[in-house]
């Protein structure tokens, strides 16, 4: 296949005594015209061999799978009911909030009205303790980027409040809700430009003010890594920050009293027990932050204060999990409440006078109630395999609120209203798929060392499993992210047409706990790539399928996976689905938040971790002359997480070099690294990638009956 000319330079460097070769270095400059010629060529040979009648049916179906009910957030403040819901096909779910149980609910927020192309996400939403306001953030194109608003739930009309420089929204209000403490980063042009992603702040501010008038309350000035997190407990007695070390869930806890941090003296100034800000510092004063954990040796995510003490569930002591408590005043009191299971905590509430937490059982979404002293309760009847995609519950009431979605199973709300001394009883029911075509299993089989991992499998359930079975393979295996059974409509055609879907718990995720998730990162992410190929071999030889009957699809860390596997086991796969990848192991630490990904994969400044980086690089790992799978790589010029240049040079490369194929990239605009993505572009995308598996893949359909 001829493809778009690339110019290869000369370009070797010499790292920790070792020549490296950067041919393509190029086309990490998103806005060159060099770039921006290859991109549009490289986009008209995808479009001309993706395109035609065949992905004209896949368009149609997958708007059909898409048109759906989901409900994909739910909580309750102040009497009212909140949460985002997309009928169908709407480019984004509407907020809509219920004033009482018996009124019918009324659109707060619709983000559909902003662009005329939906590409305006609300990407989330805090409602003020007492139900009156929210504060919601807006992306444009997919980006990380987020600006904040506040809107008034009885008028629907926003406040002239306005927040710039925010990403990964971290939002809490006061207990009178007159202000609110929220994340931010540095404003262009006030730090030099590669740290405008980093020295995460938290500051407060008062509505009715500028956002010029927001005043620091919290920040690590030498530590830049550092994204603060900020909570208020239920009683407004307590403001919570949850410094994390970069992308890894390490942390280090202090607290403050809410006061301390939002009283004005006479001058304007804020005044505080020991605080003040002085024009033009970023100094706090001691005495006003009491450190409760630190040395960022473990997991710490706030609950909320019960009795005077607050509440955590961490990993120290507890790979899998625990909850504690912890005496604000006194940070050495510390004493369990729930002690470590078997099964992985994943998150925890208090509703009324019970605690609420999520365990993954085998990666798969349980719901158990404690009392306050730690007591076992009862457990939740959840509908089946599945998961808890969010919990909601406040003190106040003793209401368990969550949306929970399956692999058939669209995401619906639950609710369970707990009783004291009784058994919790189910209160309600999700919307349930109408046709149970499907059948979710879930198997178990060895990696290379021995290690026992788990997959999901997902097919019709007349399906014969012999060996003619097409593959669609995914995983992750990273930063303690789970994996667990969630729907998605873009896989509902390849699973009629007689494919199975397979989901791999691969090691560096979080479904089985700390140590799971130890297991997969810095030197021992070949691990993950192992446990992979493993997936892939039981598939095979467990008689549902032959290698070129595999597509293996992964996303950000996992189209570092599935790329990575490609090289290692060319022969093991028919067709490669490389999603926004981190390819370039040796210098994504450079680019957009990279720098926050070191705890989890290493840095190439270090003379140790550049050279087992070297070893797995997917950009520096392809081997001339090697004839690799047919692989479609995607990104999107505006994803500012993973540096689209990455995914560029290894397309690039992979034409220049290796044999088989064809090797295809696919650049978006205006959609970014996932987030927010409007339904439409949603169809495109998994039409370009079913059309591409059934063009790579051998085997034919069969149809279902």
């Amino acid at each position: 296949m001829k493809y778009p000319e690339a110019n290869r330079l000369d370009l070797v460097e010499t790292l920790h005594g070792v020549q490296v070769a950067d041919p393509y270095r190029w086309l990490e400059d998103a806005a060159g015209t060099g770039t921006r010629a290859w991109v549009d060529a490289e986009n008209a040979l995808t479009r001309s061999l993706l395109d035609g009648p065949a992905r004209d049916r896949l368009v149609k179906r997958l708007t059909a799978c898409y048109d759906y009910p989901r409900t994909t957030s739910l909580m309750r403040r102040g009497g009212r009911a909140f949460f985002t819901h997309n009928p169908g096909l709407l480019n984004q779910p509407i907020l809509y909030v219920r004033d009482t149980d018996a009124a019918q609910p009324r659109v707060l927020i619709d983000p559909n009205t902003l662009t005329p192309d939906g590409t305006t996400a609300m990407t989330g939403y805090v409602p003020s303790p007492d139900g009156a306001l929210v504060v919601y953030a807006l992306s444009a194109h997919g980006s990380d980027r987020q600006e904040l608003r506040v809107r008034r739930v009885t008028t629907q009309e926003d406040s002239p409040d306005r927040i710039d420089w925010v990403k990964f929204a971290s939002i809490a209000w006061t207990k009178e809700a007159n202000g609110f403490f929220y994340l931010r980063f540095p404003e262009p042009g006030s730090v030099p430009p590669e740290d405008e992603q980093y020295y995460g702040r938290i500051y407060f501010h008062r509505l009715g003010t500028a956002q010029a008038e927001d005043r620091l309350v919290f920040d690590t000035p030498d530590q830049k890594d550092v994204v603060p997190l900020v909570d208020v407990s239920h009683s407004g007695r307590w403001v919570v920050v949850t410094a994390q070390r970069g992308a890894s869930d390490d942390s280090e806890v202090y607290v403050a009293s809410e006061s301390s941090l939002t009283r004005r003296g006479s001058s304007g100034q804020l005044e505080a027990g020991g605080w003040k800000l002085d024009s033009g510092s970023s100094k706090l004063e001691a005495g006003t932050w009491k450190p409760v954990f630190t040395g960022f040796k473990a997991a710490y995510h706030f609950i909320e204060e019960a009795d005077g003490r607050l509440l955590f569930r961490t990993t120290d002591g507890a790979p899998m999990g625990r909850i504690i408590s912890v005496d604000p005043a006194r940070p050495d009191d510390v004493r369990e409440v729930v002690a470590e299971t078997n099964d992985r905590l994943s998150l925890a509430a208090i509703a009324g006078e019970r605690l609420v937490a999520s365990y993954l059982h085998r990666a798969s979404d349980r719901l158990h109630t404690f009392a306050a002293s730690g007591r076992p309760v009862a457990e939740l009847p959840l509908p089946g395999i599945g998961s808890i995609v969010t919990l909601d519950a406040t003190p106040e009431d003793d209401e368990v609120r969550v949306v929970y979605t399956s692999f058939t199973d669209p995401p619906a709300p639950l609710a369970f209203r707990l009783k004291p001394e009784a058994a919790e009883k189910h209160h309600s029911s999700p919307l349930r798929a109408e046709e149970r075509k499907f059948e979710t299993r879930q198997v178990w089989y060895p990696s290379k060392d021995g290690t026992s991992v788990s997959m999901f499998l997902v097919h019709r359930a007349d399906l014969p499993m012999d060996k003619k079975r097409r593959v669609l393979l995914s995983g992750y295996g990273g930063f303690n992210i789970s994996r667990t059974p969630a729907f998605d409509p873009g896989n509902i055609p390849f699973l009629e047409n007689g494919g199975v879907f397979a989901l791999a718990n691969l090691r560096g995720g979080g479904e089985y706990g700390e140590a799971w998730h130890r297991a997969g990162m810095l030197d021992r992410k070949q691990n993950v790539f192992d446990d992979f190929i493993a997936a892939a071999e039981h598939l095979i030889d467990a008689g549902y399928t032959t290698p070129d009957r595999i597509a293996i699809e992964g996303g950000s860390n996992g189209g570092l996976l599935v790329a990575a596997v490609m090289l290692q086991r060319p022969d093991l796969v028919g067709a490669v689905i490389c999603r926004v990848p981190v390819a370039d192991m040796l210098r994504y630490h450079l680019f957009t938040v990279g720098r926050f990904w070191i705890p989890e994969y290493g840095s190439a400044d270090d003379p140790e971790q550049f050279a087992f980086l070297l070893k797995y690089s997917p950009y520096h790992s392809i081997r001339a002359g090697v004839p690799y799978p047919a692989t479609l790589v995607m990104t999107a010029d505006t994803d500012d997480r993973v540096s689209p240049g990455m995914a560029k040079k290894f397309a690039a490369r992979l034409q220049a070099e290796a044999d088989g194929g064809p090797f295809l990239i696919r650049v978006e605009t205006k959609a970014g690294h996932g987030m927010g993505k409007p339904v439409t572009k949603l169809i495109d995308e998994d039409a370009d990638i079913l059309a591409f598996v059934d063009a790579h893949l051998a085997g034919s359909h069969d149809p279902a009956r």
